[in-house]
């Protein structure tokens, strides 16, 4: 299944609606994971160590940097309760109205945000606006339209990149791409996912039963370590990309 056209742009209130309908349930019956357990650790640590001031948007109960010392913002309620509750600074938000002043944050974090979003633009120039000149500023985007499949209907995306698009995106924004990483994964087997997608629709409960307490645990086993390289990369094959910028001063 292909991208989505320009010519029939992703609708905002039903995008907000799929993502609550999937996330929320999701955090409300899951554990908070400790950013030290994510294959993004090593490369993340000595960035947030660096930073004073740092950002994570939307992490759920997964988050990348540091609970304690960084704020957070998310749509689902569930996920900034659990997160206020082990300890975090956590708000209710979304990334296109963030409440901080400009130039907040040394660290601003957003994985797995930008294909959710009708309006990425709008986005991206949230971040540029609470990042500080000079800020280290952390996304991750799935590639290749030609690359959709179920998974990210499944999941709520909106759209996946094309790699020269995502970099003019970025330095239109003010970011300047300086490292990459190969991220991300997405289930291989259609019969799997199909099978995934049936319980969700029907037997949603037991679906997140399964998802947070046997298939995270396992993903979080298998995960591979992720190096940092110049640049964007080869991104042939690449599901998914972990992006390491700098807002340009």
């Amino acid at each position: 299944m292909p991208s989505l056209p320009a010519a029939e742009p992703c609708n905002n209130d039903e995008l907000i609606r799929r993502n609550r309908g999937f996330y929320e349930p999701l955090w409300a019956g899951a554990n908070l994971v400790e950013p030290s357990r994510f294959n993004t650790w090593p490369l993340l640590q000595a960035l947030a160590h660096e930073a004073p001031r740092r950002l994570e948007v939307a992490p759920g109960l997964r988050p990348r940097l540091p609970l304690r010392g960084t704020c957070f913002v998310d749509l689902s309620h569930a996920a900034v309760q659990r997160l206020r509750a082990s300890g975090a600074t956590a708000v209710h938000g979304m990334i296109g109205a963030l409440p901080w002043r400009d130039a907040s944050f040394d660290l601003v974090c957003a994985l797995d945000i930008l294909e959710h979003v009708a309006d990425d633009h709008g986005a991206l120039a949230e971040l540029a606006r609470v990042a500080a000149p000079g800020a280290r500023v952390l996304l991750s985007v799935p590639l290749h339209p030609q690359a959709w499949t179920a998974f990210d209907d499944c999941v709520g995306h909106c759209r996946r990149y094309e790699p020269a698009q995502i970099l003019a995106l970025l330095a239109e924004h003010g970011f300047v791409l300086e490292h990459s990483a190969v991220y991300g994964m997405q289930p291989s087997s259609p019969r799997l996912l199909a099978l995934a997608e049936w319980f969700l629709d029907h037997q949603r409960e037991r679906a997140m039963w399964w998802y947070n307490r046997v298939f995270m645990p396992l993903g979080l086993h298998f995960q591979q370590p992720l190096r940092w390289r110049e640049g964007l990369g080869d991104t042939d094959g690449v599901d998914e990309v972990l992006l390491r910028c700098r807002r340009a001063g």
